[in-house]
């Protein structure tokens, strides 16, 4: 049995409702939407209109009838029957679509979060406590008394109390941590940026500060000189440190906005800034071109690959993206908007290592500080950035939490940077969240529910995609399945800039 409205005549014709689906009839199912073609991730596929109910004349009439098993909840308690495709999607426990509530249309928006096949069905999650049994036999067997069936959300909307959101339903659970994961079986979809930078004008850089040394003697000096000042940091790891032009070397030094003190010892000319490529060279076009700026390193076989993923980081990211759904939840109940980010440590193999760098944690904080600027991502930033600079690593819990890196950042500048590091985030960064997150040099951005209207990492807009942005990051939706959704109900109205 599914949840779609089932006809009474098995041999129902196929119906096309739109150039993207048809309606078709299986035995198991009952009715249910297909695709009719290809579908591309982030494509809407049905903006269903609701009809509301009040919330005593539900409680009163509308929970003993049919529709109790197709109603979402709605604002103030209201109840809300999806018309148009809304009531015919059936569940799955890996569903292919999310769903946006908007109050502001009385409508729900349902948008795909990857790519669909032909004929493949599409599918949204209603939870864990089904009151049908599930015909892929994923879900729990049915309940025979139907006050047990009934999850408190009326089988499809989401409750505000959080229960165990600790175990995740995925095969990267149990098993060997270091084992590498197929993509299908991650918990989350990658984005593809497409290929860029084989064409001088696409080449993003930034502004450097070099010194040119006269006398070669000084050069491994001047090497010392950068750790111990906290300049040999992440950000200028896929350049070559030292460039030779003729007779005259010139040392990289760093990408502050301020320069560096020289070491006063040193007969030295003053620094002065040339712009530099802001990341490696993946093709040989690439790097002839980035090194006519500075010398690049060559990466090729970075060239259109995803990065590995092992069952141990999956599960890192997994129990990262559990925060994030606890603290939204925990803001809301505060009055504050259920948006929350994260600023994970990286992903270390030995989880019993103490020197990993402190992660961070922020939710919205809009309403509390009457501050329409306010955003979790940007609120998150600025907890890193503050941390690192009051941070004395002189303090041992303070020399724990810092890596050098860290430490020469918060001393020259750029503590904000998040350069090798990874966000998540409960909704997709809104435009200025993701303009942050690009001047931060943030590695990858995972999120939870995507925007189509507000977001900036592929719903109205990507800004990593753009040409003219000096920064380019990962980004990656998180499957919308499992305790971390059915149990929280972090919905956005769609014209929120998260």
């Amino acid at each position: 049995m599914s949840s779609a409205l089932n006809p009474t005549v098995s041999n129902q014709p196929q119906l096309l409702h739109n150039p993207w689906c048809l309606i078709k009839h299986t035995e198991e199912k009952g009715r249910g939407v297909y695709a009719s073609k290809p579908i591309p991730r982030q494509t809407v596929i049905d903006i269903s209109p609701v009809l509301i109910f009040a919330k005593d004349e539900y409680h009163e009439h509308g929970r003993f009838t049919t529709l109790d098993h197709y109603t979402f909840k709605w604002s103030d308690g209201r109840m809300a029957l999806a018309l148009g495709l809304g009531s015919l999607f059936n569940h799955s426990e890996r569903p292919n679509l999310s769903y946006l509530l908007d109050a502001s249309t009385d409508a729900i928006q349902y948008v795909t979060t990857r790519a669909i096949e032909v004929d493949e069905e599409l599918s949204i999650f209603y939870g864990h406590k089904l009151w049908f049994k599930d015909a892929d036999d994923y879900a729990n067997p049915a309940v025979a008394d139907p006050e047990e069936a009934e999850d408190g959300w009326g089988g499809l909307s989401a409750v505000v109390e959080v229960t165990d959101l600790t175990e995740p339903d995925g095969p990267f659970l149990d098993g060997d941590p270091s084992e590498i994961m197929a993509d299908e079986d991650l918990p989350f979809t990658r984005f593809r940026l497409p290929p860029d930078e084989e064409e001088i004008d696409t080449i993003r850089t930034t502004q450097a500060w070099v010194v040119d040394i006269p006398d070669p003697r000084l050069i491994t000096e001047m090497l010392k000189w950068l750790k111990q000042a906290g300049l040999d940091t992440p950000d200028l790891g896929h350049l070559k440190r030292i460039r030779k032009q003729n007779d005259m070397t010139t040392l990289l030094l760093t990408t502050s906005p301020v320069p560096p003190i020289l070491p006063g010892d040193l007969d030295l000319p003053m620094p002065y800034t040339l712009l530099v490529p802001i990341s490696p060279a993946l093709t040989p076009i690439s790097l002839k071109l980035k090194s006519s700026f500075w010398p690049t390193i060559f990466t090729p076989s970075r060239k259109g690959e995803a990065e590995a993923w092992s069952r141990g980081k999956s599960r890192w990211a997994w129990d990262a993206m559990i925060k994030v759904v606890e603290a939204a939840n925990e803001a809301r109940n505060r009055g504050e908007l259920p948006i929350a980010a994260h600023i994970a440590a990286p992903y270390n193999e030995d989880s019993e290592s103490d020197s990993a760098p402190t992660a961070f944690i922020a939710c919205d904080s809009r309403n509390s500080n009457a501050h329409p600027l306010r955003h979790a991502v940007i609120n998150v930033i600025r907890q890193m950035a503050d941390h690192r600079t009051t941070a004395d690593p002189s303090t041992p819990e303070e020399s724990i939490s810092l890596t050098p890196s860290e430490a020469g950042e918060s001393r020259n500048g750029t503590n904000y940077l998040l350069t090798s590091r990874t966000v998540f985030t409960t909704h997709e960064p809104c435009i200025m969240c993701s303009m942050a997150l690009i001047h931060s040099r943030v590695k990858e951005v995972f999120y939870l529910y995507p925007m189509p209207r507000t977001g900036g990492c592929g719903g109205i807009a990507c800004l990593p995609t753009l040409k003219g942005v000096n920064h380019r990051f990962g980004i990656c939706q998180w499957n919308i399945q499992g305790a971390i959704v059915d149990r929280c109900n972090l919905q956005l109205d769609a014209a929120i800039d998260a």
